[in-house]
């Protein structure tokens, strides 16, 4: 049965509760290029509680690394884990998204009513230095060169 899956599904691999910590090491960088280099489906979890699902046609590592390391990015702040689920079919990506929606409580469906204030480069990047310094105990060393552009697709 499984060996089916993978092939109707076209999908390779998944990656359960990964700190986002690794998006503030080098090392960690290396890891999730390698790693998340296809397209698909992500939870983001504060603590163990899954907090936003959401989907790319794109390597999921850009998706994630902007959720991660963009202080403009809407779920920035609220979340520390994730899993990613690599779905190469995009029909089947929008299925698993939506199943998963609906299968667990998250904030997807949740709409502010005001306009979002956006960061200058110096306030992201002092918000990544702040994030990292939690997530590690050290500054950030990302690499991120522009943390004020957001290209959230929700948005």
């Amino acid at each position: 049965m499984p060996s089916k899956f993978n092939k109707d599904w076209k999908t390779r691999q998944f990656f359960r509760m990964w700190p986002r910590a690794l998006f503030h090491m080098k090392k960690g960088i290396a890891v999730l290029e390698g790693a998340l280099d296809k397209p698909g489906v992500y939870i983001l979890y504060r603590e163990d509680q899954p907090y936003y699902i959401g989907k790319t046609g794109n390597p999921l590592i850009e998706r994630l690394s902007n959720h991660a390391l963009k202080p403009n990015a809407r779920r920035y702040n609220f979340w520390n884990y994730f899993s990613a689920f690599e779905i190469h079919e995009a029909s089947h990506r929008d299925e698993v998204e939506a199943i998963l929606i609906s299968a667990m409580p998250t904030a997807n469906s949740s709409r502010p009513k005001f306009l979002r204030k956006t960061l200058d480069r110096r306030a992201a990047k002092l918000l990544n230095n702040v994030q990292a310094l939690m997530l590690t105990g050290r500054e950030d060393r990302s690499g991120e060169e522009r943390p004020e552009v957001t290209d959230d697709e929700e948005e």
